[in-house]
């Protein structure tokens, strides 16, 4: 429905400070690693993936790698690289470190028409699991050259539609497309809750 004129895009280009430089995608939860597990419900989803930022230790085969146009420009920059190095004119933008994204999640937001569709939790808006569009690009750049470097403000004069709580609630129920691990204790939960899933399913 969507693999036309819908790519995704795997930010991996954080430092990981705060996991000792790991590359997060390779980190394994439930058996496999986190950028094997997004990869199978993408590639139900889109004509191409592609990775911004470094490569990570394992590329799976068919992934192209591009690096930050912007360095140093953080998650947005990321962002910037993905809509302009983007084959299609929509690109689903992930983080690399979210090892549950929620199949029905990604669908909802690949059926929605705007500049950027973007989810909103209790937190706020979820800026690393939303849809943008190349008319995004110019506009964010014009926020980067200014120092304006959060991504969860987004850019003025682009049509937005949002999955607010109760429409994410109703797509995932247990909320955990928002997981992410940036520390050795989210990775220990990850693993943790993977491992319940597992039996859940059984």
């Amino acid at each position: 429905m969507y693999r036309g004129s819908l790519a995704a895009a795997i930010l991996a280009g954080g430092q990981a400070r705060r996991m000792a430089g790991a590359d997060k995608g390779t980190l394994a939860v439930g058996g496999r690693s986190i950028l094997d597990r997004q990869i199978e419900v993408l590639r139900e989803l889109v004509s191409e993936i592609f990775i911004v930022g470094r490569p990570p230790a394992a590329l799976p085969p068919g992934l192209r790698v591009v690096g930050d146009r912007l360095p140093g420009t953080g998650a947005l920059g990321g962002i910037y690289t993905a809509i302009v190095e983007s084959p299609c004119d929509r690109t689903l933008v992930l983080a690399c470190d979210m090892p549950f994204v929620h199949a029905a999640v990604l669908h909802r937001l690949a059926s929605e028409e705007a500049d950027i569709v973007i989810p909103r939790t209790a937190r706020g808006y979820e800026p690393l699991c939303a849809i943008y569009a190349k008319s995004c690009a110019e506009r964010i750049r014009e926020r980067i050259a200014h120092g304006d470097l959060q991504a969860s403000i987004l850019p003025p004069g682009v049509s937005v539609v949002e999955l607010g709580p109760d429409v994410l609630a109703s797509l995932d129920p247990d909320g955990w497309t928002f997981t992410n691990v940036n520390t050795p204790d989210d990775h220990t939960r990850a693993r943790n809750l993977a491992d319940r899933i597992t039996e859940e399913g059984q």
